[in-house]
């Protein structure tokens, strides 16, 4: 379920040109796979609950003073300047209270402001300093700890992250934004229905928090949201210039999506299944650097990446031309790389055909630059979140079939997810019976986040992307478990340009879902974009090199996946 403002803008193109390649390991046994209850007690990073019957949870029942809190002028200004995007100020503002203060509930306020701001201004390991002084002061308190828990959203600790936020409601100790927090935790896990429970409260207790204002939009149907974000954008907030941007733009689709008069993107062939070969994509004469789906644009033929890295389906501007592709606002992208945005625009297709299943009124972005890796474009694989996904890499088919239905609720009517706002019944994960040996992953948006240890570290956060060429970590990332240096043989290239800073990682054992590999000379770089976009950690990704040797399932309703490996001489 793709809700308005939380499709991310940064449509990805990697490219990794680099030698050798690491064997990959047979599967553990079923029992080393993640195996965590459901939350809140998750194991090391907090791997997604697994349980298709969690424990109910404890009821507490609560007296909130819904009143708006009143805080000293300074705090007050402090706060404005924050919920106004002046980060610069707002920190001058806190730092010139807890300079002035010696203890006290204004000292706490303005460490937990402090960190916020950092937050907003990517500093991280500030952000935490300051949440962690707020926290000494004031022990597994609110709002301290929720500040705490916010930094922990953002490093990728998300089981922290969820302890942080609910503990204090335990004891009736209520805060707006550990609501918010837990909503966020909810949609990373695939709970709607608990997520829009937390964001309900959330604004009821804070309704002039910016943050919880865009919380709250997402889970509004098109038209309320339509009104909504116009007012939202008519005031000042806190949003940067470029996420600004991307709201108007947002907005502009959506009003579009209002005058089509007809559902968007619609199945409109009987078939509810398809099977269609992975065309190869080769970056030489002998060596696969992808795979791609034939797809047809209003009648016109692409061959597009298949890539579950990137979001919707993105289109070179010269495909778009020959298809008649309408133009619906401008539109940045952004991709790996050191060069900024590419330009481009929104559009609207009469019809997209993939396999057998032909749709109506869709959606895609055009990318004036054109794709990195010489290709038509990028179809993430989100687009087909109403289905089940079958990337069989071995065989080379890519399949598609019906997600079980919910027990309480008929099935739906199947459509390719490719507009930003979409009515529809909220649900919480569900684990289906056949669906039993599925591991359950964090996603964000378009993008699969799947709890991976290397070296045997703790959890960290890797991004499964069909379209990085090769699995990748981060230099903060490999830091931590391994050894690191600059190789000028390897050159990243993304939608965005090329990576200047790039090195490789010693030997580096990962481990994720039930699946192990060795690997020497892991590709080390920088995702801090990607990070800042979705909002938590990620550390590495878990690339085609690796992925190709897997039969892939893919439930994104409920952030679900299936990893297959058979061994190539077990292969029919």
């Amino acid at each position: 379920m793709r809700e308005p403002g939380t499709r991310i803008r940064f449509t990805k193109a990697l490219a990794i040109f680099a030698l050798g390649l690491a064997a990959f390991v047979a599967p553990t046994r079923a029992q080393d796979a993640a195996k965590t209850p459901a939350t809140p007690n998750n194991q090391q990073q907090g791997a997604p609950a697994q349980s298709s019957a969690p424990q109910k949870p404890q009821t507490v029942t609560c007296t909130v003073d819904i009143s708006p809190k009143k805080f000293s002028p300074a705090l007050t200004e402090a706060l404005h300047l924050y919920r106004t995007g002046k980060f610069d100020d707002s920190a001058a503002a806190y730092n010139a209270i807890i300079s002035s203060a010696s203890g006290g509930p204004d000292e706490v306020l303005a460490y937990t402001g402090l960190a916020r701001v950092y937050l907003k201004q990517e500093k991280v390991s500030d952000a935490f300093a300051a949440a962690s002084k707020a926290v000494a002061l004031t022990p597994g308190k609110t709002p301290a700890i929720t500040a705490l828990g916010e930094v922990y959203f953002r490093q990728g600790k998300l089981q922290q992250a969820e302890e942080s936020f609910l503990g204090p409601q335990r004891v009736c100790d209520i805060d707006a934004r550990s609501y918010l927090g837990l909503s966020r935790i909810y949609r990373a896990t695939s709970n709607y229905k608990r997520a829009k429970t937390a964001v309900d409260q959330a604004i009821k207790l804070d309704a002039d928090d910016p943050d919880i204002q865009r919380a709250y939009m997402n889970t509004l149907s098109r038209s309320e949201m339509v009104k909504y974000l116009r007012n939202y954008l008519s005031r000042e907030t806190d949003d940067d210039a470029e996420h600004r941007k991307h709201l108007e733009e947002q907005l502009e689709v959506m009003e579009d999506a209002g005058r089509q008069h007809k559902p968007v993107c619609q199945l409109v062939s009987k078939v509810t299944a398809t099977q269609t070969p992975l065309e190869t994509l080769l970056a030489g004469p002998n060596q696969i650097r992808g795979y791609g789906l034939r797809v047809k644009i209003n009648g016109a033929s692409a061959k597009l990446i298949l890539d579950t890295g990137a979001g919707g389906i993105t289109i070179d501007k010269k495909v778009a031309e020959k298809a008649g592709v309408k133009r619906i606002a401008e539109s940045d992208m952004r991709g790996i790389g050191d060069k900024g945005a590419a330009a481009g625009y929104f559009g609207y297709a009469d019809s997209i055909q993939i396999g057998d299943l032909q749709f109506e009124g869709c959606y895609v972005d055009v990318v004036a630059r054109g794709s990195v890796l010489g290709d038509d474009g990028l179809i993430g694989a989100d687009v087909f979140e109403n289905l089940l996904v079958d990337i069989d890499f071995p065989d080379a088919k890519f399949k598609l079939s019906q997600l079980p239905p919910y027990p309480d609720e008929a099935p739906q009517q199947t459509s390719l997810e490719s507009e930003p706002a979409r009515e529809s019944h909220r649900h919480d994960r569900y684990f289906a019976p056949e669906m039993k040996g599925y591991t359950p992953i964090f996603r964000f948006g378009h993008m699969l986040l799947i709890p991976t240890a290397v070296n045997n570290s703790p959890d960290m956060l890797f991004a499964m992307d069909t379209g990085a060429f090769d699995n990748t970590i981060t230099p903060a990332a490999a830091k931590q478990v391994t050894k690191i240096n600059r190789d000028e043989n390897f050159h990243v290239k993304g939608l965005s340009g090329e990576v200047k800073d790039v090195y490789v990682a010693d030997k580096a054992n990962l481990r994720f879902a039930h699946l192990k590999q060795d690997r020497q000379g892991l590709v080390t770089f920088s995702l801090d974009n990607i990070s800042k976009a979705l909002g938590t950690e990620v550390s590495g990704t878990l690339g085609f090199r690796m992925l190709i040797l897997l039969d892939i399932k893919i439930d994104y309703r409920d952030g679900l996946v299936n990893f297959t490996y058979t061994p190539i001489g077990a292969r029919r």
